[in-house]
């Protein structure tokens, strides 16, 4: 919201964050293709997880806490 205003570099020193931790996230989400293999194919079975989950009631007996912020 304020990259054009203030840069990146002094948004990313407050919330510490490495710039180029910024831009490979940017390139990421603009080029799907850039990002990991383990993310493509959490982006592939998300449905099937959700699925499950709410068929089972949205009761997990492991990583309850993490499905749920799904």
């Amino acid at each position: 919201m304020h990259r054009d205003r203030l840069g990146v570099e002094p948004i990313c020193k407050v919330l510490q964050v490495a710039p180029s931790a910024y831009r490979r996230r940017v390139a990421r989400r603009r080029d799907p293709d850039l990002r990991s293999p383990r993310a493509l194919r959490d982006e592939r079975v998300i449905g099937e997880i959700q699925r499950v989950w709410q068929a089972n009631l949205r009761v997990s007996v492991d990583g309850g806490r993490k499905l749920s912020s799904l």
